[in-house]
């Protein structure tokens, strides 16, 4: 089974938590268990499993990215958006995560977050599960 998960971002660079709808995709589709690969298909963003109990933690992430690739820096790429492929390389495009009994497998205090570098834009997750 293949889903997509649309997401509209409204900022150049957040961190949007999606782990409700990834919750709510395995409730109604009725998932037992598997294996679940969540792929961003976008070059300028990526998606990451990290801390969801303090929001202080995407700003962190944020604000360390943004000193270690600085927007509008001296790149080659004409569209001026190279510091959002370099962090979206940095990220990653997909996560697995596992599914058991109906319910996503996450730590007490992960979530999971669609990385936006290049918004606001409407993007995608595709979302696949492997029975298991």
């Amino acid at each position: 089974m293949l889903k997509r998960l649309e997401v509209q971002t409204t900022s150049r660079v957040q961190l949007v938590d999606v782990t409700s709808q990834v919750k709510n995709f395995l409730r109604v589709e009725g998932i037992p268990s598997g294996i679940l690969t969540l792929y961003v298909p976008h070059t300028t963003c990526g998606i990451t499993i990290n801390e969801n109990a303090d929001p202080s933690v995407k700003e962190d992430i944020i604000s360390v990215l943004a000193r270690l690739i600085p927007y509008g820096a001296d790149y080659r790429h004409a569209e001026g958006n190279s510091d959002a492929h370099i962090k979206t390389s940095l990220l990653g495009s997909s996560v697995m995560a596992i599914v058991e009994s109906g319910s996503l497998v996450l730590g007490t205090w992960q979530g999971i977050f669609l990385a936006e570098f290049d918004g606001p834009r409407k993007r995608s997750i595709i979302m696949k599960v492997i029975p298991g």
